[in-house]
């Protein structure tokens, strides 16, 4: 069984999974998108290629800007959720059908909000959340929700990943929430694991040790989280962890995938954390997860008890490392704190010529490595067996991607530094990247961001960014680009400001969302929803 989703092509679909393609058909068939996971699709793409309101034309022009602020009572970390044609089923707006935007904020809050009014339909919390957790300074000080959540859209499901202050401890816990009422469809499931080190030991999950920062991955019938560690403190105690549930009744999966394996490396200093500055764990043709992992003791690398500083693929069950990738400096990675594992990885759609499947990522050292995704490159000491090496500047981001109209070529589009630069996917006579553009600086720190695409089919590309906060700028703003505007650079066509971070010693990690004629930032304690002033964005 097969079926076509954009360039892509999906085989070998479960039931679960063809139900889900039905349903997101249907929805674009009466022209309304809806996002129901991390940058738009499993793959990562960030690339909304149903939007058939906003146009380079019409955001350029003063038409365009802020329509909505929505008051929320804590940090947002998590990217928002949009589902048109929700009937809500409790409180005040009991037995209304509205367009939903979901919000999850760092106090265990969601929020369901009207995408066109701002009013807030439905509030639930969570339970307490932990208090600046191993006094880590990256944090809001609050850490509740902090993962971006992901929606069944046919089991009208929200999932999300509560981070709980109890009375003697703390804990995750993994809730299913019905979209209409935000309460609880099954039991939320407290978050435990165990694992067999290398010595024959067992070693448990380690609630109070343990960042989940990953957004949440939903793909045939399994919910999955990924965690690291906060700023590093207590590496005895951290480690990188993959964990999965059944998406029915969160059973846990009865495998796991532990990154460090080590009963002990010298140092007691073991982490191999898995944070990808909030990027999600990516899914390839074949179900399998792929994700990059951070920095642990310099010199406990071997690829198999411990695999840190790669990109890994593991097999749905958990339980198989299938693939990796580790760059030859891993070690000096290592020793500088240089995290391949800031930034995450993106599975393009498949593509022309010999090699279909393809991969990037890149991390604080600031290349971008392209990966043949059937074989991602091992590890080798001397050279990187990968596609191409291409420099980004320092990332604490992740790719996306589109096709070109002009000549029906994909693009990735990276966001390392101050800059959005835009790579042509060429496939003949060899696969490689070349670069097309790069815009100017869009202010901020020197240490990346995220970008969205917007398109109508291929036609009209519009390219998303959020800049980041400072000590001396707490402000955010959005950006918009227009990729096919003539020039040899990206050409900025706004800049608004787009809401404020105040927590500036831990980055925005945020990516703006756009839907059926709006762009949704969340933010400190609000939620910002532009558009056409005009009221472009009707269906």
């Amino acid at each position: 069984m097969c079926c076509q989703n954009g360039n892509r092509t999906i085989s070998g679909v479960s039931a679960f999974g063809l139900l889900l393609f039905i349903w997101a058909s249907a929805y674009q068939a009466f022209g309304q998108t809806s996002v129901t996971t991390y940058h738009y699709d499993n793959f990562r793409t960030g690339w909304n290629s149903s939007e058939s309101v906003l146009t380079p034309a019409n955001v350029s022009g003063s038409s365009f800007g802020m329509l909505n602020t929505v008051t929320v009572d804590d940090q947002v970390d998590a990217q928002p959720l949009v589902v048109p044609g929700v009937t809500i089923t409790a409180g005040t707006y009991k037995g209304t059908t509205h367009d939903v935007v979901y919000v999850a904020t760092e106090n265990n809050t969601v929020y369901a909000i009207d995408v066109h009014s701002g009013v807030i339909l439905l509030k639930a919390n969570f339970g307490s959340p932990v208090y600046y957790p191993l006094q880590c300074n990256n944090n809001g000080p609050n850490v509740g929700i902090t993962s971006t959540p992901v929606i069944d859209p046919v089991g009208k499901t929200l999932y999300i990943m509560a981070y709980n202050q109890d009375q003697t401890t703390v804990n995750y816990r993994l809730h299913a929430l019905n979209l209409g009422s935000l309460t609880d469809k099954v039991t939320a499931q407290v978050v435990s694991a165990s694992h067999t080190l290398n010595n024959g030991t067992t070693y448990h999950f380690k609630a109070a040790y343990q960042r989940q920062r990953p957004a949440l991955l939903l793909t045939d019938g399994n919910v999955y989280a990924a965690f690291g560690s906060f700023c590093d403190s207590s590496a005895d105690q951290s480690r990188g962890w993959v964990l999965g549930w059944s998406a029915n009744n969160l059973t846990a999966l009865a495998s796991n995938e532990l990154v460090d394996t080590q009963a002990t490396d010298g140092q007691t200093f073991f982490l191999s954390a898995i944070w990808m500055s909030g990027y999600a764990p990516t899914t390839d043709d074949a179900g399998n997860i792929l994700f990059v992992t951070a920095n642990s003791e310099p010199g406990s690398y071997d690829g198999i008890t411990n695999i840190q500083e790669s990109v890994v693929k593991v097999s749905p069950a958990l339980n198989d490392v299938i693939d990796l990738f580790t760059p030859k400096n891993q070690e000096a990675l290592d020793n500088t704190d240089g995290d391949f594992g800031s930034g995450g990885v993106m599975v393009l759609p498949d593509q022309p010529g010999s090699i279909p499947h393809l991969a990037v990522a890149a991390g604080k050292s600031g290349t971008m490595f392209l990966m043949n995704e059937d074989n991602l490159g091992g590890y080798n000491t001397s050279s990187n067996h990968v596609l191409g090496s291409y420099g980004i500047a320092p990332c604490w981001c992740g790719p996306s991607y589109y096709v070109d109209p002009a000549d029906g070529l994909g693009r990735v589009v990276s966001s390392g530094g101050n800059l959005v630069k835009e790579w042509k996917v060429v496939t003949t006579p060899k696969t490689h990247l070349v670069k097309v553009k790069a815009s100017g600086s869009i202010g901020g720190p020197n240490n990346g961001f995220f970008t969205s695409i917007s398109s109508n089919g291929t036609s009209n590309p519009i390219i998303w960014a959020l800049s980041r906060a400072s000590s001396t700028n707490t402000t955010i703003s959005l950006i918009a680009f227009n990729p096919d505007a003539a020039g040899s650079t990206l050409k900025e066509m706004i800049k608004l400001s787009a809401g404020t971070w105040p927590n500036y010693t831990g980055n925005s990690n945020l990516v703006p969302v756009v839907a059926n004629g709006q762009v949704f930032v969340a933010s400190n304690k609000q939620l910002q929803i532009f558009g056409l002033k005009s009221g472009g964005a009707k269906h």
